[in-house]
């Protein structure tokens, strides 16, 4: 992003500041509008999961600065676009959902957003309305002769999220190339609704927001802009929220909180400053101060990011809460009943449960082909002790003076596994 421009606006300035600018489509006018606390901006979330996870922290993030500078943020949900699928950045097809378990993803997604956006009726406060509201009640032939007639075919194949199937040689249908038509949809009809003139994304949404500011203007809407942050990789180029057991999920039933916590203490030393001003809202000052920090003392800065992010997620206690367990596991070498725990039954455990099944069950590894990898490379522990043979049954005789088995995947990512 260029460092040449000095925003006006506290909301620019600390997305600048703190990293969250990739391109804007007019940073004046979006500089002026946010000036004047007149800014209405949506970001839009499909219900693809249960659980949004980490990745999406960082919209979430800039729609939680827009509402503290005194503007208007506009979580979107995409009940309808989720029935089509963004082909952004996929090699293939998103798997289509049915119309009840979108429903159900979007109740469970919406809880997240009121621990960081304040909703209600004021100026400034969020709101949540779903594309669904719209989308569904299109006339098709009504829709192509009104809206479809200003999409270039020539302009719509040259966008990334198309040409990049194309290229490979991988199917992309027909209700796929269709969405960029929706996405721009919902940016004019959110105009009309709510005076939304901004959207913003990541970098591999910059094609379809443009699309609508393009339609906006040949439907004869107010001017619209469009801002998008960085898609953000660690420092040696691993995909933001992916782990080898899956998704950092932000919702408890989909990651317990201490793993949670765990993600972010194991972040790469490079990657901590960078964290930190996106993830938390600690001073700048503070920041500058943790991220010069070098060798073991970076541990510290650490600790600081996992309270910090996950407090903003799950709460001051539940933050305290983990980094005790760790201090215990790590520091005092015991067992903290707050790890994270699977239950078997008794009779399961008389029966022995194949070691192999027992650490995709605690969710340490994602398939038995890896955790296998995992024990011929000395990454797996039961009860402290190298895990040495893939044929091996856990059984009542692993249960250690604590009533659990200890399950680790390398030093710091540990299981009980306790028989009910």
């Amino acid at each position: 992003m260029t460092t040449d421009f000095h925003p006006k606006s506290d909301f620019l300035a600390i997305l600048l500041e703190r990293g969250f600018l990739h391109q804007c489509s007019d940073l004046e006018g979006v500089d002026a509008k946010a000036r004047s606390g007149d800014l209405t901006a949506y970001i839009g979330f499909d219900c693809t999961a249960s659980s949004l996870h980490v990745g999406s922290l960082l919209p979430i993030m800039m729609l939680r600065w827009l509402q503290k500078t005194g503007n208007k943020p506009v979580p979107l949900m995409g009940g309808g676009t989720t029935r089509v699928g963004d082909p952004s950045g996929k090699d293939e097809s998103r798997k289509l959902l049915s119309i009840e378990q979108i429903d159900e993803n979007k109740n469970s997604i919406k809880k997240i957003f009121a621990k960081f956006l304040t909703f209600g009726s004021g100026s400034h406060d969020a709101i949540m309305p779903d594309n669904a509201e719209w989308l569904t009640a299109l006339n098709y032939i009504e829709f192509l002769r009104d809206v479809g007639r200003h999409f270039s075919v020539n302009r719509m194949l040259s966008m990334d999220s198309v040409k990049m199937r194309l290229e490979r040689d991988q199917e992309l249908s027909f209700i796929e190339f269709n969405y960029m038509c929706l996405q721009a949809y919902d940016f004019v009809e959110l105009n009309k609704r709510y005076g939304c003139v901004l959207q913003m994304g990541g970098s591999d949404q910059w094609g379809n927001i443009v699309t609508g500011i393009d339609l906006g203007r040949r439907m004869g809407r107010p001017q619209l802009y469009a801002l998008t942050s960085p898609l953000l990789t660690t420092s040696s180029g691993a995909k933001m929220g992916k782990t080898a057991a899956g998704a950092v999920w932000l919702n408890e039933d989909m990651l317990p909180v201490y793993d949670y916590w765990q993600f972010w203490r194991n972040s790469e030393d490079a990657d901590v400053g960078r964290f930190l001003r996106l993830f938390t809202e600690l001073p700048m000052d503070e920041i500058h101060k943790l991220e010069t920090l070098g060798g073991a003392e970076i541990n510290e800065a650490k600790k600081i990011l996992a309270n910090e992010a996950t407090t903003m997620v799950h709460g001051r206690e539940a933050a305290d809460l983990a980094a005790e367990t760790a201090r215990k596991t790590f520091e005092e070498g015991t067992i903290s009943a707050s790890l994270p725990t699977i239950y078997v039954t008794a009779q399961e455990l008389s029966a022995g449960i194949g070691v192999l099944n027992a650490f995709v069950k605690a969710g340490l590894v994602a398939s038995t082909g890896e955790a296998r990898r995992q024990i011929k490379g000395g990454g797996l522990r039961i009860n402290d002790e190298l895990a040495n043979d893939d044929r091996a049954l856990l059984s009542q005789a692993h249960v250690n003076s604590d009533g659990v088995i200890k399950l680790s995947l390398g030093k710091k990512k540990h299981v009980l596994l306790k028989a009910e």
